[in-house]
């Protein structure tokens, strides 16, 4: 018998956050998640669309030490993309909320992008595409 693998309109990224309450709090004040009803000390989901952000701290299961002993560390490099239609706005808007930013709009050839930091310095990156034609 051949299994059928399994398809899901949802995507789960799990990111690790020093705390949970108000990693959650600040995805759904700033990019409009919404936050699923499973919050407790230890973690918390919200989702945007098909994005389920799986948000885990020290006391999850996800937070145990490895076996070499290393602990999972929120923070890195890997990130999520939010499309925008207006970069520049954005970006003004979410500064005056308060977001920080690792960096400055860089424009390439693919559009220009910006990564904002989550409280815990986890990444989301701001993409506008550029104009095909």
């Amino acid at each position: 018998m051949t299994e059928t693998p399994r398809t899901d309109p949802v995507v789960n990224v799990r990111y690790m956050v020093a705390d949970v309450a108000a990693a959650a709090d600040w995805y759904v004040a700033h990019f409009r998640f919404e936050r699923l009803p499973n919050v407790s000390p230890a973690f918390a989901a919200v989702q945007r669309g098909p994005l389920r952000l799986l948000l885990s701290g020290r006391g999850s299961s996800a937070g145990r030490p490895m076996p070499d002993g290393a602990l999972p560390e929120p923070g890195g490099w890997n990130r999520f993309q939010v499309i925008v239609d207006d970069i520049a706005a954005e970006v003004a808007r979410l500064r005056e909320a308060g977001v920080g930013f690792r960096n400055e709009i860089v424009v390439g050839p693919g559009g220009s992008q910006i990564l904002a930091e989550d409280p815990s310095g986890n990444l989301v990156e701001l993409f506008q595409p550029a104009a095909w034609g």
